[in-house]
């Protein structure tokens, strides 16, 4: 005679201490995490540098860290090494035109159900306007 196994719920265990959250990520899903970033980071400088755009191919890929968490992601760009600094809301705006791209590019080289949406920031400074008193 079979029997059924009954389905654990593991919500309850974390209602006796105030956790609102049914799970928790432990460190093996933060280094998860954290490889993810790697290999999207690897992916996104790799993908840069074969584009046409002139702009994006000298840029380099500083970070790229969760925000909040791995199904989104956000990329820290930044000039290349010997590079002078492009305008960074250029950059931004020519990053986000291209995002679709990027992000099938990243779901190519990850194995995941879904790939992690794209953020991104620059890390160039803007230059700054001198104050003549």
């Amino acid at each position: 005679m079979a029997t059924r196994r009954r389905s654990f719920d593991r919500r309850h265990l974390h209602e006796q201490d105030g956790d609102e959250h049914p799970s928790r990520p432990g460190p093996t899903a933060h280094r998860k995490d954290l490889q993810l970033c790697r290999q999207v980071a690897e992916r996104l400088q790799l993908t840069l540098g074969d584009c046409g755009d002139d702009l994006l191919r000298d840029l380099h890929v500083v970070q790229v860290v969760p925000a909040p968490d791995a199904t989104q992601l956000l990329v820290i760009v930044g000039p290349g090494p010997g590079e002078s600094g492009a305008d960074p809301h250029e950059v931004v705006a020519r990053l986000k035109a291209r995002a679709g791209a990027l992000r099938a590019e990243v779901a190519r080289a990850i194995t995941r159900t879904r790939a992690p949406a794209l953020l991104f920031d620059c890390a160039i400074p803007t230059p700054r306007v001198e104050d003549d008193r």
